[in-house]
């Protein structure tokens, strides 16, 4: 049995994708960029914010000046508007509760912005998880094993004991940096093969995989 889970959180915990794109797309329609499909933020999201914005800008544009400019707008707009449509995924709140009762430890660790993570967590979850994480100076973002290796010490766990699960490369190879198993979850953001690629220990198709492969 593994002592700690530690989760991504957007296209994990959560579906945030529109809230996300739709703050994006009103961030570029402001500078009078080009908006994108809801689909193509699957690809974008997933390395923290500027990505975002450098993925979603015109190639010719991706300059720091602009990445800056369209970031601050899509900071104003995305912390009005975070939760209109950002949901916990079904089966997720159930089994949080059941780790816990398991006594296993729950915890969170996301490329999202610290502030937004923070607010969001505990607005849909409360104080359900033992620690929480998002990008916050001082740290490098995933795949960086920093934050996971963070919240092992933080918590008395070692990484033989720790279980990541995730939505995306990025996640499973944040868990073989920080030399933990990794579970990705069918449910978020990018496709079976992308977990498989990037060797995913598990795969769940649904939340009570994670139960089943952590308290085994």
């Amino acid at each position: 049995m593994y002592k700690l889970v530690i989760f991504d959180l957007d296209g994990t915990l959560v579906n945030s994708l529109e809230d996300l794109g739709n703050a994006c797309n009103a961030a570029l329609q402001n500078f009078g960029y080009p908006v994108h499909p809801m689909e193509s933020f699957r690809y974008f999201v997933g390395d923290g914010v500027p990505m975002l914005i450098r993925r979603a800008l015109p190639e010719s544009e991706r300059t720091e000046e602009n990445i800056s400019r369209v970031k601050a707008v899509f900071d104003e707009i995305y912390g009005k508007n975070y939760n209109v449509c950002t949901r916990p995924y079904d089966g997720i709140p159930e089994l949080l509760l059941k780790l816990k009762a398991k006594g296993i430890l729950i915890a969170v660790a996301s490329n999202k912005p610290d502030n937004f993570t923070q607010t969001i967590v505990s607005g849909m979850f409360g104080d359900v998880f033992s620690y929480v994480s998002g990008k916050k100076d001082g740290f490098e973002k995933k795949p960086s094993p920093q934050i996971a290796l963070h919240i092992m010490e933080k918590l008395g766990v070692s990484p033989e004991e720790t279980l990541f699960a995730g939505d995306s490369a990025v996640d499973m190879q944040t868990a073989l940096n920080a030399s933990c198993d990794s579970i990705g979850c069918l449910w978020g953001f990018r496709t079976l093969k992308e977990l498989e690629d990037n060797k995913a220990k598990y795969i769940a198709k649904s939340p009570e995989d994670i139960y089943n492969a952590a308290a085994k």
